[in-house]
């Protein structure tokens, strides 16, 4: 006997998780899009990470090339600007606009790994001293209480001032010393969670205290690592440009928005647009991202997820 069935009718088992996975991604851009701050987070991290990529494209000009003929070019919307040089020129005559784009990188570079590496330094903590407790915790939290008790920028600056000044070497002394906010504030989740019924349960069926803390533990203390991460890139990025600053960060002829800002102290009076356009994609970009990550906890906390 022969049987006829419709295209239509015949079930696709991978259906339901294609679905699954598209009803997710629709409603985290209708939480995004009920909310103005975090919209306006996302379109700015989005644009920031878009300059950084595509920085060498995007740039009108080589942001290092020197022209002493076009030197302290004001804006183009002002008397003696021109719209060869959008936000005006430097004292070495460098295109403004494209020191800025190019700088983006830098920022992004030493912000997001910096924050990667100490992340990844204090979860590891939090989780054995939190979770094993006792003598582990014990070791552990004083080797942070030490950390603790050393000034974080005195560190940085006396490591800076042995080594090179570099980007590789800013991500790591950045990382270094900001490990311990994320381990103390994940131990703190772990004592917590660890008590929890399905820990238990876990336990008591045998499971390898490795796979508790990777499944169990690890997914329920992602929205705190979230909110440090965002918080931790925006003051990274902004103790990268107080580095630069002071000549300790990012060496010429790399381009960054804390070097731009030491090549304009001396002309804040005359020639106010050499600071203050680098100072205003510092603030935008800080701003932007720490719109985002609160945005990011509201919507993979487990206690605000049943409200929306």
């Amino acid at each position: 006997m022969e049987v006829n069935v419709n295209k239509d009718q015949v079930v696709n088992v991978n259906k339901p998780v294609a679905n699954t996975k598209h009803n997710h991604f629709l409603r985290l851009i209708k939480l995004l899009l009920q909310s103005k701050t975090g919209t306006m987070g996302f379109i700015i991290v989005f644009a920031v990470v878009f300059i950084a990529i595509f920085a060498n494209i995007l740039a009108p000009h080589n942001p290092a090339a020197n022209n002493l003929g076009d030197m302290l070019k004001p804006p183009a919307w002002l008397d003696g600007g021109s719209t060869t040089y959008l936000l005006g020129t430097d004292n070495l005559g460098r295109d403004i606009l494209s020191r800025i784009i190019y700088g983006t990188r830098v920022s992004l570079l030493v912000g997001i790994f910096s924050v990667i590496l100490a992340g990844i330094i204090g979860i590891l903590v939090g989780i054995l001293a939190g979770y094993y407790g006792g003598v582990i915790d014990n070791i552990l939290m004083r080797i942070v209480d030490s950390f603790l008790a050393i000034p974080s920028i005195l560190f940085i600056l006396v490591v800076l001032a042995v080594f090179e000044p570099s980007i590789m070497v800013l991500i790591v002394v950045i990382g270094f010393t900001n490990w311990v906010t994320y381990a103390r504030v994940v131990r703190g989740e772990v004592l917590s969670i660890k008590e929890r019924e399905f820990v238990k349960a876990s336990k008591s069926i045998g499971t390898k205290n490795a796979t508790i803390m990777l499944k169990h533990i690890f997914p329920n203390i992602i929205s705190s690592f979230i909110v440090i991460s965002t918080l931790s890139v925006a003051t990274t990025i902004i103790l990268e440009a107080s580095l630069s600053f002071l000549g300790l960060g990012i060496q010429p002829p790399t381009v960054s928005w804390g070097g731009m800002l030491t090549d304009g102290r001396n002309y804040l009076a005359t020639n106010w647009w050499l600071a203050t356009f680098p100072g205003i994609a510092i603030t935008i970009t800080v701003l932007g991202i720490i719109f985002l990550g609160d945005w990011l906890r509201d919507v993979l906390d487990p206690r605000t997820q049943g409200r929306k």
